[in-house]
């Protein structure tokens, strides 16, 4: 781990302002939702992070700059001076002065990831760096125990993203990479028959808590609007254009569906509107049964005029009339 000033380009004499004004900057140049096709994005990331825990905590800031920590946060050894005291003269093991908390800061970058992300689920900061919450007994609430307070663990922060999938996704069952604000990147399974703006959680995998154990993922599905198909419920519906010769005659039709190209049977007489069914070809639901793909005519004229075509249609006009709409449009 380098310098967390030079990580985060800022001064020894920098105040607390300029630090997270600077750590702001580089979690939104370098987070790995910004930069997919940087794969040292999220190496850079993760060592911003660990930079801003270090010198965006004032007692740990402390601590390093009297060279009693490292980058990483690792106490260092300080010999036998003053009274034989292994540590140091009087000062406590931990760091600090009298009393001080033997557990360092409480995640000072998670706050800014709150502020910048909006994935922080819960609270803020806990106070006074004590990793029980503001002001807490680090033994517990009370309730005594031989004498003692027994500690009372706390669960990590939930760390939220969101993951965008195609509708081909839904039915290929690939794996999706997802980026979370705690720097992981994972890859998921997209779940069969999720909807759009479902939430799927993932145990485990959010913020780490220093007394139990980690958050977990709130990942936010987002199916993108498709150029050719439209969703209806599990089924899929493709608009097909016919020219009009194909559909007085019928003719066979090579046609795109969400698993590469297929064929379908347009039979002679077929109307603008009308649909044929492909069974099996839409989107899975819970149980894996795949919903139908929903093939729509759509006569489309030649560009310009025909005066073949004029003259045929005169005559039809003529000779072989017919009423295509019912007596409500009279």
């Amino acid at each position: 781990m380098r310098d967390p000033y030079s990580v985060l380009g800022v001064s020894k004499s920098a105040d607390e302002r300029e630090i997270k004004s600077a750590f702001r900057k580089l979690a939104k140049k370098y987070h790995p939702d910004q930069n997919q096709s940087d794969p040292k994005a999220q190496e850079k990331f993760a060592e911003i992070n660990q930079a801003y825990e270090i010198v965006g905590d004032k007692q740990k800031r402390g601590k390093y700059d009297r060279g009693e920590i490292d980058a990483e946060g690792k106490e260092k050894f300080q010999g036998f001076a003053g009274g034989g005291n292994p540590f140091g003269g009087s000062r406590n093991p931990f760091g600090g002065g009298g009393g001080g908390n033997p557990f360092g800061g409480g995640g000072a970058a998670e706050d800014i990831f709150s502020e910048i992300f909006g994935n922080m689920a819960g609270g803020g900061r806990r106070a006074g760096g004590n990793p029980f919450g503001a002001g807490a007994d680090p033994f517990g609430g009370g309730a005594h125990h031989g004498g003692h307070h027994r500690a009372q663990p706390q669960k990590g922060q939930d760390a939220e993203a969101k993951l965008s999938v195609t509708l081909e996704d839904l039915v290929s069952g690939e794996k999706r990479r997802v980026h979370l604000p705690t720097g992981k990147t994972l890859d998921m399974a997209v779940p069969k028959g999720v909807k759009d703006g479902q939430t799927i959680r993932m145990k485990g995998q959010g913020f780490e808590s220093r007394t139990g154990p980690a958050g977990d993922a709130l990942v936010t599905i987002q199916i993108l609007p498709h150029k050719l198909f439209t969703v209806e419920d599990n089924n899929v519906r493709l608009d097909l254009p016919l020219t009009l010769y194909e559909a007085v005659l019928g003719t066979k039709i090579r046609i795109p569906t969400l698993e590469g190209k297929g064929e379908i049977k347009i039979p002679a007489g077929m109307s603008s509107g009308k649909s044929l069914r492909l069974k099996g070809k839409g989107l899975p639901d819970r149980d894996g049964n795949r919903g139908d793909l929903l093939v729509t005519a759509k006569i489309i004229l030649p560009e310009g005029s025909d005066p073949g075509l004029r003259a045929l249609m005169e005559d039809w006009q003529d000779t072989r009339p017919y009423r295509p709409r019912g007596p409500e449009f009279s």
